[in-house]
């Protein structure tokens, strides 16, 4: 069986008009570069996924070697290191080529663009597959609606490269790609409606869990009434991903609900800088955990209870996958990653998007009917059950 040849139940029906000839066997030993255009911090989201990939890709048996902002020169600035990778992704493709030429290269968008634009496609090796890890006009779009509504400053600068060129260059990555990976259908949508993106070119694909987050044992649910509930937020506190309205949300939960707490994990920030969203009050009930390795996740959520996932957009939502593998209920907003995880009333709660008056109405049913909580922690925790990456 080909490489690629095993899809995804959202794939599309029709056959695929990729030249796959330059796919090898699995009898073969594929020459695979990854790129992604950040510090490659295994314990965040994109670069965390292609860590992951790497390592299933070598299970198999391939070679396998990933490109990062960390393999730029260290004297360049972060922000120079981003608007030059596809320069240096360029070079690096063009340097594999004259010693071990590469089956395939598996960019994020926007990393080869470059490189795209003087290669003649389906004459043979490499594949150039590109990957999102979350559409970046998604997440455009939400910035700039944030912006209107006076929650976030864009700075004059925000139009020239964010907003614009790396919009263009991610625009050409995907058109420009022997084969496309999203992660939901509204990016999907998007691609092509939009973006004139081949749809028989795109597949979609999903993130996974690493084995130690597989069958993790349930916690029982605390089923008398007033016993003490944990409810985690995890993930960068910023306004993108939807504190402004969680934070309001949460502060009505702890003032109605005193056998509640609350923990903030991966906020990113200083510990003060959160518990500056709340009365002084409600400060002993809340823990922050700034940063915190991946693998020590299970063991902080122990005896907790419910997953708030407020973002206002989201790719594919890895650490509401998490929560979930770690027996949380998840309350979550309408965004097309986590509507590809869950189902509403099955295993999580799902809420409109910027709406603090229902987030607070989720968690009030949850914490006063801990019949429906224990129900959605079971059934969250055996969804999660089917993502293990060497699955996905």
């Amino acid at each position: 069986m080909s490489t690629f040849s095993r899809l995804d139940a959202d794939s599309i029906d029709h056959p695929c008009c990729l030249n796959l000839a330059c796919v090898s066997t699995d009898a073969e030993r594929l020459r695979i570069l990854l790129t992604v255009h950040h510090v490659l911090d295994v314990d965040s989201g994109a670069p965390g996924a292609t860590h992951r990939l790497a390592d299933e890709y070598r299970k198999l048996g391939h070679d396998v070697a990933i490109f990062s902002l960390d393999d730029l020169p260290p004297r360049l600035p972060v922000k120079a290191k981003e608007l030059l990778f596809p320069l240096f992704v360029a070079f690096r493709i063009r340097s594999a080529q004259k010693s071990e030429p590469l089956h395939i290269v598996d960019a994020s968008t926007g990393d080869a663009w470059l490189w795209s634009l003087f290669r003649r496609r389906g004459t043979g090796r490499p594949l150039l597959v590109t990957r999102s890890h979350g559409l970046e006009h998604m997440a455009h779009f939400q910035r700039l609606e944030e912006s209107r509504r006076g929650h976030l400053h864009l700075s004059w600068k925000y139009p020239l490269y964010r907003g614009g060129l790396h919009l263009a260059e991610v625009s050409c990555s995907l058109r420009r790609a022997d084969l496309v990976l999203l992660l939901n259908r509204q990016d999907r949508a998007y691609a092509t409606d939009r973006l004139a993106v081949d749809l028989r070119r795109i597949r979609l694909v999903a993130h996974g869990l690493p084995d130690e987050f597989i069958g993790l044992p349930l916690e029982p649910t605390p089923l008398e009434r007033g016993s003490e509930i944990a409810i985690a937020q995890i993930g960068t506190y910023d306004v993108y991903k939807g504190t402004r309205y969680s934070a309001r949300a949460l502060m009505s939960t702890l003032e109605s609900h005193p056998e509640a707490r609350v923990s903030f994990l991966g906020a990113g920030c200083p510990t003060e800088r959160v518990l500056s969203d709340f009365p002084a009050s409600f400060h002993s009930r809340i823990r922050v955990v700034p940063r915190y390795q991946r693998s020590r996740l299970p063991a902080l959520l122990a005896g907790h209870q419910i997953k708030l996932f407020p973002t206002l957009s989201e790719g594919f939502g890895l650490a509401l996958l998490e929560a979930m593998a770690c027996g949380l209920a998840p309350v979550v907003t309408s965004t097309p990653g986590p509507l590809r995880i869950v189902r509403s009333e099955r295993d999580a709660l799902v809420v409109p998007t910027r709406d603090s008056d229902a987030i607070v109405r989720a968690l009030h049913r949850l914490i006063t009917d801990r019949t429906l909580l224990d129900r959605l922690r079971r059934n969250a925790h055996a969804a999660a059950q089917g993502y293990r990456w060497s699955t996905v």
